[in-house]
């Protein structure tokens, strides 16, 4: 007679990922292990396989409700993971606690019951995922009871959903949120800006709005780089790429408006990008008004509201320049899960080099400038240094320094 092998706590939730995760990468979805599962070791002399690791990241340390579940995500799920479909457009912010079997031990099904539904004062779903011989008809009766959903997962990895939990309309603190901002359109995750100067995401919006096809006309008039032109634009909100086709968001056509008065057409206004392509200048300085409506657009994306604001309180808590290794710390103290997101890259290896298994920052890690997130440290940057937001530009990742790289503000404002 055989044994069916014992299912880890990492095995647990990797297959729990998959089952509820199965495409990470897709519209409105997007989720994050808890940084205990990034070591190499799960228990004493209990290692993390690399694959089931690889399939476990990104990590973060994220609050929801009193604690930190093993796993975070947004996405709107099938029908037979729900009690009922969905509540409202949103896609849910799920929360999952795994358990496995550990030497001599089952796995504690009920307490990871009760911790899943701490997480519903917070998330819309909550789970726990065991193996399947560890679930008793008690542990579904109580799991029924406090609306948790229960995921058996037997020793071939197959997940089936055994208690199915309704979506509550409990709405996301800060924390939470950064993980369900993660998942739309203008998320920092995995892409975001490739192009380090606005005017090219500006531009899109008119070479759009023109009659001759979008791609013909930005390569001819601003940059030939146009998928990361249509990116770009799409992550600042001028453009909305749905299923059915792109569009121009209010946004968007604000640009498009502001062309029209200043130059008469588009189409003349696209001739003065033209005449703007290798320029190093300021773009606030080259072009006074583009680089106000510049300052507007980027005002309106979540990022640059969060960096400005505090980099005002670090100015007024007498740190005028602020380094990047600076910035990151003090931010990682006031809305930890947004900075592990917006500024370090969402690799197994950079995550687990900068975090501890509690979620803490390693000081010594900020140091490499290959650990950030480009986007942010270089794209994101440069053009806050063009819109007049900030006084120097960003650096590549491999040519950046962290303790030298300065973030300040042009135009601080004193108290009084």
């Amino acid at each position: 007679m055989t044994t069916k092998a014992a299912l880890s706590e990492p095995q647990v939730l990797a297959h729990a990922k998959q089952r509820l995760f199965p495409e990470p990468a897709a519209e409105d979805t997007y989720a994050v292990v808890d940084t205990q599962f990034a070591s190499e070791e799960w228990l004493a002399g209990e290692p993390i396989e690399p694959g089931v690791r690889e399939r476990l990241a990104p990590f973060n340390h994220v609050q929801v409700g009193s604690g930190y579940p093993d796993l975070v995500g947004v996405r709107q799920l099938e029908t037979e993971l729900l009690a009922i479909e969905r509540l409202g457009d949103d896609p849910p912010l799920v929360a999952i606690e795994a358990k496995g079997d550990t030497e001599g031990r089952t796995a504690d099904v009920e307490r990871g019951i009760v911790q899943a539904y701490d997480r519903l004062h917070e998330a819309n779903a909550a789970y726990v995922a065991a193996p399947k011989p560890a679930i008793s008809n008690s542990a579904q009766t109580l799991a029924r009871e406090l609306n948790v959903g229960v995921l058996g997962v037997d020793s071939g990895g197959a997940v089936d959903p055994l208690e199915v939990p309704r979506v509550v309309g409990n709405r996301t603190v800060d924390e939470a949120a950064a993980i369900r901002f993660q998942a739309t359109a203008q998320g920092v995750a995995e892409k975001s800006f490739s192009l380090n100067h606005p005017k090219n995401y500006l531009a899109y919006p008119l070479a759009f709005y023109h009659p001759d096809p979008t791609d013909q006309v930005l390569g001819e008039y601003v940059v030939s780089a146009t998928d990361g032109a249509r990116q770009g634009a799409a992550f600042l909100g001028l453009i909305d790429e749905a299923p059915d086709g792109t569009t121009l968001t209010p946004l968007g056509r604000e640009v498009v408006r502001f062309a029209r008065h200043r130059y008469g057409t588009v189409e003349d206004a696209l001739v003065a990008f033209d005449a703007w392509q290798g320029s190093r200048k300021r773009f606030v300085e080259i072009a006074p008004e583009w680089g106000q409506l510049t300052r507007r657009v980027l005002w309106s994306y979540p990022a640059t509201k969060l960096i400005v604001e505090e980099l005002q309180t670090m100015h007024d808590d007498g740190i005028p320049e602020p380094s990047l290794v600076e910035l990151v710390t003090w931010l990682h103290v006031h809305h930890p899960t947004f900075t592990v997101e917006l500024f370090i890259r969402g690799s197994d290896s950079a995550r687990s080099r900068v975090l501890t298994e509690d979620g803490e920052l390693k000081a010594s890690a900020l140091s490499d400038g290959n650990v950030y997130h480009a986007p942010t440290v270089f794209q994101l940057k440069a053009m806050c240094y063009h819109a007049g937001i900030l006084t120097e530009r960003g650096a590549e990742p491999h040519r950046l320094d962290p303790e030298t790289d300065v973030w300040q503000l042009v135009e601080p404002l004193d108290h009084g």
